[in-house]
């Protein structure tokens, strides 16, 4: 019998493992594929090659988990990116943004000196919001309806904590939640080439174009953390992603927790109302006081838990969640390195060691997310390359390289087609495209990994191919995220919660679900 048996090994169960088996719980970690991590994972794909599959840049990982469970002690370490940004152009011109704000405002007025002059207050402004957001990562949100007076205790202190904001802080707030990440920039900068670049982090992941409302929050989402005191800074983890979870596992192992990979979960056993434990795939049941969910809403509520366990409501409700994807993962091993045309030079150089965008304005990514729209995936999507190799050369053979695509937009769902036949064809046409900037990419590739929306489903256990385990939009965020009335890790069956990214405060490798929700579970341990 375990104290608590949590389904899945992705970083947010191997940090509530961390938790639980810290405050002397019996804990068990069950993982279907072969190794922890979920989507964070380091996998050698081809030999020699060691690539971040998945999940590839680190940067929302909180300070308070890296400390608390000791990571840096097990291995955990990041390289800074610097310079941040590596944007080439059509007509040959280019954009660095680095980690010294007097550099990239340098490199702004290229473009504009306007521009340049408001970027600072830019930052300044995003830090602001920023701080006000970030507290409320690290604590569960209250809940719609309020259930308790605990309920309304915190309400009280969200509504004194947005009294401290001025009036002109409080409507930027409800601005970036409401707004799309175009709006939100166009009132600050007139370049589109800086425009451009700043979006990409409010649709990375998004089932949505620059336009659409509710991106510029997820803009928001990624500048919550930062690496060397800058924040929105990403950076490189040595030994690369899944060095992180490995640092997990090895943390929750060193106070007593089990994990077992190759098991996986087909049933969350309920009794009487309340979990008991799990069903493997052979047959084999293991009980538990509780069981902790690191899956998504869905795949939990709907494939893991037997019809009638949970009210009609509750199942439709889940049903809408929204978690179909829009994102396809490429990963090549290269012989070289890119030469562009915008910089040329395939010895390293700064542009290398940069996030790469291809994307040369705001229409452009627009016109990405029309086709989207309409089940087919962009003819010219957004490209997102990183270099990991750059920085960790260990990573790949002497010489050689692993160049990470993450690109925007590729539906779950197609009209008229299916990503198995579809995929190769379409990964053919993304080296077309980055030919046109980096002549030298087709002579370089010497292997090539696709893994479609469809592939992230099946291959990671995301359901729908979506990123951050459904949408994070402002109906599926906060006291909504899944749904309303069970935002704070606990679920309709008793000693049953959940604690991925489909609870608050979303997605990316942050850790912050499983803070969140091994806290609520050891508040309730008392009265078990």
């Amino acid at each position: 019998m375990y104290d608590a048996i949590i389904v899945g090994a992705g970083h947010n169960g191997l940090v509530t493992a961390g938790y639980l088996a810290r405050a002397g719980l019996k804990v068990l970690v069950v993982e279907s594929r072969e190794l922890v991590g979920g989507a964070c994972v380091t996998e050698e794909v081809w030999p020699g090659y060691r690539v971040s599959t998945a999940a590839y840049l680190c940067s929302l990982l909180q300070d308070r988990v890296v400390s608390d469970l000791e990571l840096t002690r097990f291995g955990y370490y990041v390289d800074p990116k610097d310079p941040a940004f590596f944007s080439p152009f059509p007509d040959g011109r280019h954009l660095f943004m680095w980690q010294s704000r007097q550099k990239t405002v340098e490199e702004i007025a290229k473009f504009s000196r306007r521009d340049a002059e408001r970027y600072p207050a830019y930052e300044e402004h995003l830090e602001r919001l920023a701080q006000f957001v970030e507290p409320l990562l690290l604590s569960p949100p209250p809940n719609v309806p309020p259930a308790s007076p605990g309920d309304i205790v915190e309400y009280l202190k969200l509504a004194g904590r947005l009294r401290k904001l001025g009036r002109r802080d409080l409507a930027a707030l409800v601005k970036i939640f409401t707004q799309s990440a175009a709006e939100f920039l166009d009132e600050w900068f007139e370049s589109d080439q800086l425009k451009v670049t700043l979006a990409t982090d409010g649709v990375i992941g998004a089932n949505g174009g620059p336009r659409s409302p509710g991106t510029a929050y997820v803009l928001l989402h990624h500048c919550m953390g930062g690496l060397a005191g800058v924040r929105g800074l990403w950076g490189f983890v040595r030994g690369g992603m899944g060095a992180i979870s490995e640092a997990m596992a090895a943390s929750a192992r060193s106070r007593g927790a089990a994990i077992r990979c190759s098991s996986k979960v087909v049933r969350i056993v309920v009794r009487d109302g309340q979990a008991a434990g799990v069903v493997l795939a052979g047959g084999e049941e293991i009980p538990a006081r509780i069981v902790i969910s690191c899956a998504d809403p869905r795949r939990t509520f709907l494939g893991l838990i037997e019809p009638g366990h949970l009210s009609d409501e509750f199942v439709q409700s889940i049903e809408r969640y929204r978690s179909e994807g829009t994102s396809l993962k490429m990963n090549l091993a290269l012989d070289a390195l890119p030469d562009f045309r915008a910089l040329p030079g395939a010895d390293l150089a700064p542009q290398h060691k940069a996030t790469i965008h291809i994307c040369p304005d705001m229409e452009y990514l627009e016109r990405a997310w029309d086709d989207c729209k309409y089940g087919k995936p962009s003819e010219r999507p957004l490209i997102e390359m990183t270099l990991p190799t750059t920085y960790d050369p260990s990573l790949a053979p002497k010489g050689r390289h692993i160049l990470g695509i993450f690109l925007q937009y590729a539906p779950y769902t197609l009209r008229g087609a299916h990503w198995d036949q579809l995929s190769d064809s379409y990964a053919d046409h993304v080296i077309d495209l980055i030919a046109e900037y980096a002549p030298n990419i087709r002579s370089i590739v010497r292997h090539r990994q696709v893994l479609t929306p469809l592939d992230l489903e099946r291959t990671y256990g995301l359901t729908g191919g979506n990123i951050f385990h459904g949408a994070m939009s402002l109906d599926q965020m906060f006291f909504l995220r899944p749904v309303a009335g069970w935002a704070r890790y606990r679920t309709p069956i008793r000693n049953l919660y959940l604690c991925g990214s489909g609870t608050h405060p979303g997605g990316g490798v942050m850790g912050a679900p499983g803070f969140n929700a091994a806290r609520v579970i050891l508040r309730d341990w008392k009265k078990i």
